[in-house]
Formats: C-alpha cells, sequence, structure tokens
C-alpha cells in the first residue's frame, strides 16, 4: 500500500530526508536517543486520515443535529472517504497529508531501524576513518 500512498518523486524526496538525517546523526551520535524519542512519537498517515475522518464526522453530525440537517452529508463523505481508503489504499486527503509531512509506517520504521543500526543496536558500526556519510548510507542500506 505504501506506492499508493504518494509520486515516486515524493518517495524520492521522503527516502532523501532519511538519509539526510541519518548522515547528520552518524556525525552527531549525541543526537539519536533524542531523534528515536521523536520517531516514537510521529504520527503516520493512517493514525492521521482515522483521526482527522473521526473529528470531521462527529463534527458534522453535531452541527446536523444543533444547526441544520445538511451537515449531516460531511460524515456520509468523510465515512465513503474511510471505505475508499480501506478498500483501495488512497482516498482524496492521501496527497493533502502527506505534502503536509506525514509519513507511512514503513517510512517511519525504516528511519527507526536506520538510526538504531547506527547506534550499533544490531552490530558494531565502524567509526574510525569512516565517513558519516558512508556510515549514514549503510545504515540505510541495511533496512532494505
Amino acid at each position: 500500500m505504501q506506492q499508493s500512498q504518494g509520486s515516486p518523486e515524493l518517495h524520492r524526496k521522503v527516502e532523501r530526508e532519511i538519509r539526510d538525517r541519518l548522515e547528520w546523526l552518524a556525525g552527531n551520535p549525541q543526537a539519536i536517543e533524542h531523534r528515536l524519542r521523536e520517531l516514537d512519537e510521529e504520527w503516520d498517515i493512517e493514525r492521521a486520515i482515522q483521526a482527522n475522518a473521526a473529528t470531521l464526522a462527529l463534527g458534522g453530525t453535531a452541527l446536523a443535529m444543533l444547526h441544520d440537517r445538511r451537515w449531516s452529508y460531511l460524515p456520509l463523505l468523510v465515512t465513503g472517504f474511510l471505505l475508499q481508503h480501506s478498500t483501495q489504499g488512497w482516498c482524496p486527503p492521501v496527497p493533502i497529508l502527506r505534502r503536509l509531512g506525514f509519513r507511512t509506517q514503513v517510512e517511519i520504521e525504516r528511519e527507526r531501524y536506520a538510526v538504531k543500526a547506527l547506534r550499533g543496536d544490531f552490530g558494531p558500526v565502524s567509526t574510525n576513518g569512516t565517513p558519516a556519510r558512508h556510515r549514514a548510507q549503510a545504515a540505510f542500506e541495511a533496512t532494505r
């Protein structure tokens, strides 16, 4: 489903951003723990879709009950988008959320494991004389 979560250009951009962060972390290993905490708190696109859909459906239902029945079309539209997303892996809000920076769970986990590889969780990472860029690349490639 990840490929349906944006264009190939967007996937390349996300991958490039991960590589850049890994390269920076390879040169600044004291920041690794902080980055892992950030990754633990990052919302993936699925969670963002669910939270936004629930908010809009609840708001539309409340407005329909309190103000005007025509607001009931909002929850109907939102639940239709959720059904489309569950069956096709895509819905109209996806491109917007991707442009806002929401990543897939796979993208987040890939970065998490690469950061852990840099930290040495899966074996020692050579730091003697190896440029940070090469260590970052090796950690990133290990997540494939």
